[in-house]
This record gives C-alpha cells, sequence and structure tokens, in this order.
C-alpha cells in the first residue's frame, strides 16, 4: 500500500486514467524526451558514483555474471513457450523484448528500495546496460535460422561470425549482422547516454557527487513522477492494439515475468547476493524493453508485427510490474534472501 501511495506511481495512475478518458492531456514530445534524458543520466551518474565508491569487488562481479545468464535464460524460455503460439519471428521479437530490460522500471524500483531504506549497489546499473544486448543477439541468431530454413532451397554465404546473407531462388537477401545490430543498440542515443553518465560518474567520484547532487538526486523524484505521467498516457494509448490477441500471449505477458522474477530470486540465493542486488535482478528479470529493443527489432526483424511487442510489453507488463510486481519482488525478495 506504502508504494502505490508513492505520488510517482499515483501520476502513473492519473495517466492512464486521463488516457483512457481521452483526455486531450499530453506531455509534449520534447519535454518526454528530455525527461527520459535526465533519468538515464541521473541513474548512470549515481551508479557511476556507487560504483567508484565500492570497486569491482568478488560480490559485484556475481552479480553481474548473474545479471548476464539471465539475459540469455530469460529469452530462451520465451521463444521456447512462444514459438508454438505464434509466428516464429514474432516469438523471437516478443522473446527478445523481455529478455531485455525497461529503465523505468529499474528506476523506480531504486526509489521505492530506497524508501524503504534497503542498500542499493550503484553496480546494478551496469548490470542493467550488461543485459540490454544477449537477448537480441538470441533473437538475431534464432531469426537467422528462421530464415535459413523458410527460404529453402537456399544458398547461404556466411558473413564471418557477425551474421548470414541469405540469397533466395528470387534474387532476394535477407542480412542480418549481429555486430551492426549491436552497434545499433549501443550507440542509441538513450542506451549511449547511460553508458557515458556511468563512466563520468565512476571517473569524478565523491567530487562528482557533491557537485552533481542537486541535479541527479534532488531533481529526481519530481522528474520520475512527471516521465511516469507521461507513461500512463502511452500505456492507455497502447491498450487498444491488445485487443483481439491470443489469451496465451496475453497470459505471458501477465505471468512470464513473475516467472523470471523466480528464476532470478533462486539464482540470488544461490549465489548469496544481498538483498538489494537480489530485488534489482528480479526486477531487471520480470522488465520487458519497450524504447531500445523495439527500435532495434524493427530493423532486425522486420517479419515480426511491432503491435504484438510494443504493445505486450508497455500495455500489459510494464503496469503491472510499476503497480504490483515491484512490491511483490520486495516482500518475496526480503522472505527469501533475508531470512
Amino acid at each position: 500500500m506504502q508504494t502505490l501511495l508513492d505520488p510517482a506511481i499515483l501520476f502513473f495512475v492519473f495517466g492512464i486514467a486521463a488516457g483512457l478518458l481521452r483526455s486531450d492531456l499530453e506531455v509534449p514530445q520534447p519535454i518526454a524526451k528530455f525527461l527520459s534524458l535526465y533519468l538515464l543520466m541521473a541513474l548512470g551518474l549515481k551508479g557511476g558514483f556507487a560504483l567508484a565508491a565500492s570497486g569491482l569487488s568478488p560480490s559485484v562481479l556475481t552479480s553481474l555474471m548473474a545479471a548476464l545468464l539471465m539475459a540469455v535464460i530469460v529469452p530462451s524460455l520465451g521463444y521456447t513457450f512462444l514459438k508454438s503460439r505464434m509466428s516464429k519471428f514474432d516469438a523471437a521479437a516478443v522473446a527478445a523484448s523481455y529478455g531485455s530490460v525497461s529503465a523505468v522500471t529499474f528506476l523506480t524500483a531504486i526509489q521505492t528500495l530506497e524508501a524503504q531504506q534497503v542498500s542499493v549497489g550503484g553496480h546494478m546499473a551496469v548490470a542493467m546496460v550488461l543485459m540490454e544486448s544477449p537477448a537480441i543477439i538470441v533473437a538475431i541468431l534464432l531469426t537467422n535460422m528462421l530464415r535459413q530454413t523458410a527460404m529453402s532451397p537456399t544458398v547461404v554465404t556466411m558473413s564471418g561470425s557477425s551474421g548470414a546473407v541469405l540469397s533466395a531462388g528470387d534474387g532476394s537477401s535477407h542480412f542480418a549482422s549481429i555486430g551492426k545490430i549491436l552497434h545499433e543498440s549501443f550507440t542509441n542515443g538513450a542506451h549511449l547516454m547511460l553508458l557515458a553518465s556511468l563512466f563520468i560518474g565512476f571517473a569524478s567520484g565523491e567530487a562528482g557527487r557533491a557537485m552533481m547532487s542537486p541535479f541527479s538526486v534532488d531533481l529526481f523524484k519530481g522528474m520520475l513522477a512527471f516521465f511516469l505521467l507521461d507513461m500512463g498516457l502511452m500505456v492507455a494509448k497502447n491498450l487498444p492494439s491488445l485487443k483481439g490477441k491470443s489469451p496465451a500471449l496475453l497470459i505471458y505477458a501477465a505471468l512470464g515475468p513473475l516467472v523470471h522474477a523466480l528464476i532470478a530470486l533462486g539464482l540470488s540465493r544461490l549465489l548469496n547476493l544481498p538483498l538489494g542486488d537480489a530485488v534489482l535482478l528480479m526486477v531487471l528479470s520480470a522488465s520487458a524493453s519497450y524504447i531500445v529493443v523495439p527500435a532495434v527489432l524493427r530493423h532486425a526483424i522486420p517479419e515480426a508485427n511491432p503491435s504484438i511487442y510494443f504493445g505486450l510489453s508497455l500495455g500489459v507488463t510494464f503496469p503491472l510490474n510499476i503497480l504490483i510486481g515491484i512490491p511483490l519482488y520486495i516482500f518475496l525478495a526480503k522472505n527469501v534472501i533475508a531470512a
């Protein structure tokens, strides 16, 4: 209940309500983009400052390795479940979206943990960055195999280890280069801002924290509330795209994140991760990307329907995580990790 009464969460609920009521309330696109960049900058700086203070200890490295492992497990499980329930291209795209992460969900979880005075490691921002790409790689590999099968008889020319050119009898070709897609992912403006902020925070250390605190700490809560208002409006706009979708997809979007979070919880217990790291690993594993990965997938998997992977992640999983998931993950972790 305390989480639901958080002003930032209440603004998110208000945004959904305003959107469903078809209000003309909107956050202008340039302001929404600025808010997104600000939150990523603040998150990166906070993570960099904390990482500079803690260093890369064995505990930190264990948490980062656990994050990488979950980034492979989640899309693999997702594709296995979805491939017989929808187009295999759509299944690969959805699996990539759910194997990647939501920065806003992560930010909201950090705010909730800090409000409950749970210590949060800055290195988990690094974990978030590391979890962005493995799911994309898995999806590209799956897609290349699907294209090779679908276009048979086909002449296949390997282009190093980065991808494949698949040429059909009609002379058409499909090229999916892992190197090119990863470059697009890492140079995406939002991703690049987070990486640069992490490095700057790490390099400037405690002196940088003192200088940037009024900007990256004092303003953060208000900016997050404003951004969640815009996200609520976006959720309401995308709800109609879910009409007519298979119940299996909606069930996956609603319950799949919980399964992913429970796997992350078991891994956290096995590796003796700190409570804060365990919660954030659960949140990252349960979240789904609706910014970076969908932008990349439009080019990497044009055969997939964007309304499916974007609609499920933003219309179902994101609001469920914000309103129910984060409090639930914290409750479960406190009873398992702290036990």
